[in-house]
């Protein structure tokens, strides 16, 4: 069985829409202040932009975990 963690992080933008920032193999006991501290400093920063501008607020973030189970066939 596999487990795959990813946080995803969603912006708002200075053109009203949302852009979604995805951290693969994010750590276990990540804490909403970690999370929401890393957001501000990607917006604070001003390195990311879309086709709906710079990022100018947090719209949400969650921690997605799947687990995959793979199956031997005969």
């Amino acid at each position: 069985m596999t487990v795959q963690r990813v946080l995803q992080m969603d912006f708002t933008t200075e053109l009203g829409r949302n852009h979604r920032l995805r951290v693969y193999d994010a750590r276990e006991d990540l804490t909403p202040v970690e999370v929401s501290a890393a957001m501000d400093q990607i917006i604070a920063s001003d390195i990311f932009a879309g086709s709906g501008g710079a990022f100018t607020g947090k719209a949400r973030a969650q921690l997605v975990v799947s687990e995959t189970t793979e199956f031997e066939l005969s």
